[in-house]
């Protein structure tokens, strides 16, 4: 049986932790941030983590 490729999309915007917990940038950094304030500014500064089946989706699409 062939291996299993890394799904290209997923190993840009997802990486794992020591611990094995999916971590992504939040959205939202992107434009427009004239009409954000600063304190929403700070929070998407923020990685943020990825749990349940969500989490082992990703891990498979990532190969780990």
């Amino acid at each position: 049986m062939p291996k299993q490729k890394t799904h290209s999309g997923v190993k840009k915007r997802f990486s794992l932790t020591a611990t094995g917990k999916v971590k992504y940038a939040r959205p939202g950094k992107g434009h427009f941030l004239t009409v954000k304030n600063k304190n929403r500014k700070r929070k998407l500064r923020k990685g943020s983590y990825i749990a349940g089946k969500n989490a082992d989706n990703i891990k498979t699409l990532l190969c780990k």
